[in-house]
């Protein structure tokens, strides 16, 4: 049976698609802080007595996480030994994570009820006051649960995406901490200097954030730096992923998609290099 959104979703506190002056109040609310440090958070999104179905949902395709422990640099590419050692690009930490595939939240998810529903895309578009803006067009990567568990975390790094919407879910007993520098970045300039600086240590550029189950978070994640403190405890942490893009047809590219979740398919290759920016990755 297919999932319904509206029953998860708390649309009486966000009336995301409505026409009225609440919906433009708060889309004014998430554009100022999104301006100011490219993140912006939805307290109890979803509502609390639904958390439980969201939590099953997620302990259902848990078995079908790709478990990838590796060394990667803020950028997931391939070391450069023509750089100085200090090089973000040379940066190298281990990363222990584990992501569910898209192609296993099918047209009875609930995570997938909420990506596709009506009003979602349009308010999170006018939230980020973007004029191109597109689902993913990745069929591993457009809805996909985050598994983190005891010792896991994710080090910084950038997202492909430009834009990533993030459901919390389910805390872990301790850890997982959300850290993140704001506009560390832009489409024209790596600064390299002030990722090195992150990277180093300094933690004056550095924001954290303190999200719980139910909140939704739009976090502009291709130009901030950001990681996920490690875990502890017997509880696994559950974050739902729903992602968009600004060029149709984007997908991940073969050799980060290959690390994420463990497989690439024809449209990957087919796709490959497919974007409107020259960064990294």
């Amino acid at each position: 049976m297919r999932a319904k959104a509206s029953d998860y979703v708390d649309l009486d506190r966000y009336p995301i698609a409505d026409a009225g002056p609440a919906r433009g109040a708060l889309i004014a609310s998430l554009r100022g802080a999104l301006e100011a440090d490219g993140c912006a958070v939805l307290k109890g999104f979803v509502r609390a007595d639904r958390l439980g179905d969201l939590i099953a949902e997620c302990d259902r395709v848990a078995v079908h996480a790709h478990r990838n422990f590796s060394r990667t640099n803020p950028y997931f590419t391939r070391d450069r030994p023509d750089l100085p050692a200090s090089h973000p690009l040379r940066r190298f930490y281990d990363r222990s994570n584990a992501f569910v595939p898209a192609d296993n939240l099918g047209p009875e998810s609930i995570l997938r009820a909420i990506y596709e529903m009506d009003g979602f895309a349009p308010f999170i578009q006018a939230a980020l006051g973007e004029a191109r803006f597109y689902p993913y067009a990745d069929p591993l990567a457009d809805v996909i649960v985050n598994l983190a568990e005891a010792g896991n975390g994710f080090p910084w790094h950038f997202d492909t995406n430009n834009y990533t919407v993030t459901l919390a879910i389910q805390n872990a007993d301790s850890g997982g901490d959300f850290e993140y520098s704001p506009h560390l970045r832009t489409p024209t300039d790596e600064n390299y200097a002030g990722v090195e600086a992150v990277l180093s240590g300094d933690d004056r550029l550095v924001c954290a954030l303190n999200l719980e189950p139910g909140d939704l978070q739009i976090f502009k994640g291709r130009y901030s730096l950001h990681r996920v403190t490690p875990l502890a405890g017997l509880k696994p942490r559950y974050v739902g992923i729903f992602s968009f893009v600004e060029e149709p047809g984007m997908v991940g590219s073969p050799e980060r998609t290959r690390q994420l979740y463990g497989r690439v398919l024809p449209i990957h290759i087919e796709r490959a290099g497919l974007r409107r920016d020259a960064l990294v990755d």
